[in-house]
C-alpha cells in the first residue's frame, strides 16, 4: 500500500506542477456553475426548484471532457518517456501503479467536487431541499468518475500518444453514455435489454434521483474493475 501512497502523491504532484489542474478546475466550475444557475432555460431559478438537479446533469458531459484530460497522459507519457520502465523496474508491481494513478485521478475530482459544495449551500437556502436525493447524486458522480477514471487510464495504456488515449477514453464514454441508450430504443428483446443494462445514463439518473440500487452501484463497480484489469493487463504485456 505505500507504493500506491506514493505514486498517488507522484501524480497529484504531476497535475499541480503544470496549469493542466488549474485549467481544468477553472473550466469544469465555470461550465456546471454556468448551466446551474445562469443557463437559460434550465437553470435554478428559471426552473423555481431547490434543487442540483442541472448540476448533475452537466457534470455527467463535463466529467466525460474532465476526467479523459485527465487521465490521458497516466501512462501513455510514462510509455514515451521511458520513465513506465524505470519504474516498474523497482520494487513496485503492475496493480500498484494501475491504482496509484486511478487514486491520484480521483483526487483530483474530489476535489473539483469539493469546490461545488458552494452550490449545495447556496441552493440549500432558496426553498424545500432534499438533501438526501443531492448527496445521492454527489454519490452517483463519484461511481461515474470512477468508472470514467478507469476508462481514460485503459485508453493511456494502450498507446504512447495522448491525445489518442484521450480520444479513445472519450470514444468509450460516448458509447456508455449515449449509443447504448441507443441501441436500446431501436432493438426489442434480449439485445434491447442488454443494451439498456449497458446504458450508463440509466444507472446514474437512478442513483442522482436518490435511488440507491445495488445494481447501479455493481454496475459502476464492475466498469471500475474491468478498466484497472485490463490496464494492469495492457502494461504486464511489456514483459
Amino acid at each position: 500500500m505505500k507504493q500506491v501512497v506514493i505514486i498517488c502523491r507522484r501524480e497529484i504532484n504531476s497535475f499541480f506542477d503544470s496549469l493542466v489542474a488549474y485549467i481544468l478546475l477553472i473550466a469544469f466550475l465555470l461550465l456546471t456553475g454556468y448551466f446551474t444557475w445562469i443557463g437559460g432555460s434550465g437553470d435554478v431559478f428559471f426552473r423555481k426548484q431547490a434543487d442540483l438537479v442541472v448540476f448533475f446533469q452537466t457534470a455527467l458531459l463535463t466529467l466525460l471532457l474532465f476526467i479523459p484530460a485527465i487521465t490521458m497522459k497516466s501512462l501513455a507519457e510514462e510509455k514515451k518517456s521511458g520513465t513506465l520502465e524505470l519504474l516498474l523496474t523497482k520494487n513496485v508491481k503492475d496493480g500498484q501503479v494501475v491504482l496509484g494513478k486511478f487514486l491520484a485521478a480521483l483526487v483530483m475530482v474530489l476535489i473539483a467536487l469539493l469546490f461545488t459544495a458552494v452550490y449545495y449551500i447556496s441552493v440549500s437556502r432558496l426553498g424545500n431541499f432534499d438533501h438526501g436525493a443531492t448527496l445521492c447524486g454527489y454519490f452517483g458522480l463519484l461511481l461515474l468518475s470512477s468508472s470514467y477514471i478507469s476508462i481514460g487510464i485503459f485508453a493511456s495504456s494502450i498507446t504512447r500518444n495522448q491525445i489518442v488515449a484521450f480520444l479513445i477514453a472519450i470514444f468509450i464514454g460516448i458509447c456508455f453514455l449515449f449509443l447504448f441508450g441507443i441501441l436500446s430504443n431501436s432493438t426489442s428483446g434480449f439485445l434491447s435489454d442488454v443494451f439498456n443494462t449497458l446504458d450508463l445514463t440509466q444507472h446514474f439518473s437512478s442513483v442522482s434521483k436518490g435511488v440507491i440500487d445495488s445494481k447501479d452501484v455493481i454496475y459502476f463497480l464492475s466498469i471500475t474493475g474491468l478498466g484497472l484489469f485490463l490496464s494492469e493487463y495492457v502494461i504486464s504485456k511489456r514483459k
